[in-house]
């Protein structure tokens, strides 16, 4: 069964970065778009970011534009996302999910995907 596995998350003080990382055991990555959520303490799990499977297609949500920047090798079969300029208000536990394709949809609605990994972590806090 493909289950995502993420990584990368931390303690980092406001302004500071951090890059997560997807990968999966056993399955490859590279046919399937793939997505960034986040689930802050008491609320739903948000779109933050997708990249298509040969990365021509980009989309980010409006609150991390400029500060976060997601890529992905094939050959690695991993994803990143790369935070910078680090706000509380991105404290929240980040998950990324294969996607049907990389949309605004993915990112004002979310996914229906629920084979959901153990997520990483991000505390943004001084």
């Amino acid at each position: 069964q493909f289950k995502p596995v993420e990584s990368g998350g931390n303690l980092v003080q406001p302004g500071g970065s951090l890059r997560l990382s997807c990968t999966t055991s056993g399955f490859s990555l590279d046919p399937y778009a793939i997505g960034w959520f986040r689930q802050a303490p008491g609320k739903g799990r948000n779109g933050v970011s997708c990249i298509s499977s040969s990365s021509g297609i980009i989309h980010y949500a409006d609150s991390v534009k400029g500060r976060f920047t997601i890529s992905r090798d094939n050959a690695k079969n991993t994803v990143w996302l790369q935070m910078n300029s680090l706000k509380p208000e991105d404290t929240a536990v980040y998950y990324c999910a294969p996607v049907g394709g990389c949309t605004t949809e993915i990112i004002t609605r979310g996914t229906s995907y629920d084979h959901w990994g153990q997520g990483t972590q991000v505390t943004v806090s001084s």
